[in-house]
């Protein structure tokens, strides 16, 4: 399946060859990944890995994580989309809605961009009626994007991964307002 979504500033659009690069560039950055899983940052191997499993996650599903490039340049800046939280069996089943932008990314909206395109694509095309959203307390830009695109605290609990503490956020169909 080929999907590729527009917004003002970004193109979300499936994985590409020459995304390993530039994603494992990104994985490789200590404050990106600060707040991801326990902290590590990810070597070229393991970023390979990571974008053949968001390929499998389209087949499997009709969704996954869109690879996110600007629309000015087309500049390969991170990912958004959904995902099965599989780390977090507490909560399954359930699709989450994840994002990671390269560190010179932030502070622009370009998450909260992406990600109310993401979720829209979740609720009218992929026929979801819940999606949650997970983040590390203290990560507080994610929690911020989270409430920007509409969805409310549902619980804390902790990544069995790594033992850090987790805040859920959760949407239902009905919650947000459709792009369609």
């Amino acid at each position: 399946m080929t999907v590729e979504i527009e917004t003002e500033r970004l193109l979300l659009r499936p994985w590409q060859k020459c995304d390993l690069e530039p994603y494992r560039q990104m994985c490789s950055d200590p404050c990106v990944m600060r707040w991801i899983g326990d902290g590590s940052t990810r070597t070229t191997d393991n970023c390979r890995e990571v974008i053949q499993e968001f390929t499998e996650e389209w087949s499997a599903n009709g969704f996954g994580p869109f690879a996110l490039e600007t629309r000015d340049d087309r500049h390969f800046i991170g990912f958004c989309g959904l995902m099965t939280p599989n780390f977090l069996p507490e909560i399954l089943p359930a699709v989450e809605i994840g994002w990671r932008l390269a560190r010179p990314m932030w502070g622009k909206g370009l998450a909260t961009e992406a990600a109310k395109a993401a979720l829209s694509f979740g609720f009218d095309h992929a026929g979801l009626d819940r999606i949650v959203s997970i983040h590390q307390i203290g990560n507080d830009a994610s929690a911020r994007v989270m409430t920007k695109i509409g969805m409310d605290f549902d619980h804390e609990t902790v990544d069995p991964t790594c033992n850090r503490p987790l805040r859920i956020y959760a949407a239902t169909k009905g919650m947000i307002q459709s792009d369609k």
